[in-house]
């Protein structure tokens, strides 16, 4: 039989620092290091262990002795069980310094790198609000607190529209305001939650795989326009006439409104089809006067004034002339592609998503821009000798891969390729560290940027300029 770990209690125990994931480290008396939840460096504190490992152990504070200058507090009243903010407890000038150097430290014991002086974090100007894309999981069994599970009170209202609890996939937190995405988005999910309740329309339940509503999508862009779309578990056209009629004249300002009918066991819409009820099938972003169009299977940079900035340092890295071959690897809609497109002679994207392409292709007709092209593909298998033989050999190339960084067989075919330079925008500095490392032996590393484009969380984006070493 399996031990249960035993928990141990550890009294008045200061944090010490920020860790992966959200977390923030302690040391235990025996020296095995603590990963916490819900506590900010400085804190002192006891602490419940929920794990324990040989050479560490997981827990939650129970009490808190003293309190972090670090500290503030959090505007979400779903803080600490909602697991979308995780920061919010923590000053954002310190959210900045310790994402900082996260990203300097998995750059230096990671990849073993040299790095020229780290420029300064790019903060969001926006700190809540920010974000262009939610989506929220109907459930027809909420997550109960502690208070209404200890209460001698029956729980009538099972009903939830919101976020899963981090690490249960069929618990579902209702959301009473989100601080993430600006109006009408609370309004519309309320509305959507109000309306299904009082005319009987089932929420889904994960566990069981029964009932009508499973999820919302509401994207909105700096334009103003919105996008509203709800998956359905099951055809049910009467119910669904309901609900759609109802949010198409309860907010006329919605420029997209569209369903899914998915019976699938997970709800994911990209193998799916997508309904247009009213309005347009897509709605618009707009970047130094390029427009960028998103359907609801569109990838786009959820923070769009953050992106802006993100995209203005690649292009500054790249440093072109006009006279430059960029190819811009992982390129999802091309939004990179054309942004910087007017600065190079041509600009070639490769995507394995083929929807994505088919975005970037009509983007850039939309846009005018007639120097960039745009393939399909498996990265390892699309990027090799034959393409680069029919396309020519980049002077530049920018890559933006998914968190588990470019495969090996990509990075292999750019140092047989050798650009002159590699911009590496990354949203995982573990990953691009190890990357880099494979790298190092040709290329200096030049310049080094953190940008922030999820204040409240511990994520963290970088970018990085590499340099040919003959080039130099």
């Amino acid at each position: 039989m399996r031990k249960k770990n035993k928990r141990v209690l550890f009294e008045q125990i200061e944090v010490l620092d920020a860790g992966a994931k959200g977390k923030t480290v302690a040391k235990a008396p025996d020296g095995r290091v603590i990963f916490l939840t819900n506590a900010v460096p400085g804190d002192v504190v006891d602490i419940r262990t929920t794990k324990k490992r040989k050479a560490y152990y997981e827990g939650v504070p129970t009490h808190f002795h003293q309190l972090s200058d670090k500290r503030t507090s959090p505007k979400c009243q779903h803080f600490g069980v909602c697991g979308g903010c995780k920061w919010q407890h923590m000053g954002y000038g310190h959210q900045l310094a310790y994402k900082q150097q996260e990203v300097t430290n998995n750059l230096v014991r990671i990849g073993h790198l040299e790095l020229p002086m780290v420029s300064p974090i790019l903060g969001s100007k926006k700190q809540y609000f920010y974000r262009n894309k939610m989506e929220f999981s109907f459930s027809s069994s909420r997550w109960l607190t502690l208070e209404e599970i200890n209460s001698d009170q029956e729980i009538e209202d099972k009903d939830a529209l919101g976020f899963h609890i981090p690490g249960m996939w069929d618990k579902i937190l209702d959301i009473k305001q989100c601080h993430l995405q600006e109006d009408p988005s609370n309004a519309i999910r309320l509305s959507v939650k109000n309306f299904a309740v009082a005319h009987g329309l089932e929420f889904y339940n994960p566990r069981k795989q029964e009932g009508l509503l499973r999820t919302l999508m509401i994207r909105i862009t700096s334009l103003g326009e919105v996008m509203v779309v709800i998956q359905f578990y099951k055809d049910a056209p009467k119910e669904r006439e309901l609900l759609l009629s109802f949010l198409e004249k309860e907010y006329p300002q919605l420029t997209s409104l569209q369903y899914v009918i998915n019976p699938k066991g997970n709800d994911t819409i990209y193998d799916q089809e997508v309904v247009c009820f009213s309005g347009r099938d897509h709605i618009f972003e707009e970047m130094e006067g390029l427009q960028f169009k998103i359907n609801a299977k569109s990838f786009y940079q959820t923070n769009s004034e953050q992106a802006y900035e993100l995209y203005k340092i690649t292009r500054d890295f790249a440093g072109l002339t006009g006279e430059e071959l960029v190819y811009d690897l992982y390129t999802g809609t091309g939004t990179i592609a054309q942004f910087i497109a007017k600065k190079a002679k041509k600009v070639i994207g490769i995507e394995s998503v083929p929807e994505a392409i088919l975005d970037a292709k009509a983007n850039a007709k939309h846009n005018n821009i007639d120097n960039t092209e745009f393939y399909v593909g498996d990265m390892k298998t699309v990027f090799n000798s034959q393409f680069l033989e029919e396309h020519g050999i980049p002077d530049v190339v920018i890559t933006d891969p998914p968190r588990d960084g470019m495969h090996k067989l990509v990075v292999e075919q750019l140092l047989k390729v050798m650009p002159k330079q590699i911009v590496y925008v990354s949203c995982n500095s573990a990953t691009q560290a190890r990357d880099l490392a494979l790298m190092k032996e040709k290329y200096t590393i030049e310049k080094v940027q953190p940008v922030d484009m999820f204040p409240q969380t511990h994520h963290v984006e970088n970018i990085v300029l590499l340099r040919k070493k003959d080039a130099l």
